[in-house]
């Protein structure tokens, strides 16, 4: 049993426990010195993860005009780098 248990944790379960406990610590004394609280945190990720939704479906909606944009720029120079190779 306790074998199973060590290739689940990847480690003895002490010395698992023992890494957890100074990982825990460390970033608890992180998240102090900085004033978060872990449900900030998930406010956090929560709002990056909406604003990505956000900006995904922003961006789906101007495509034709990103579109116009980029061919505004891009055609003249297809069309320019064309004129010049068939001079040659």
């Amino acid at each position: 049993m306790s074998g199973s248990v060590s290739r689940f944790l990847g480690d003895s379960p002490l010395r698992v426990l023992l890494k957890l406990a100074v990982l825990s610590f460390l970033v608890g004394f992180a998240m102090h010195a900085f004033g978060w609280m872990p449900i900030d945190v998930w406010y956090a990720l929560r709002d990056a993860a909406l604003d990505i939704w956000r900006m995904g479906f922003d961006a789906l909606g101007r495509f034709f005009s990103y579109f116009v944009i980029g061919a505004v720029v891009v055609v003249p120079i297809f069309i320019l780098i064309r004129l010049l190779s068939f001079r040659r």
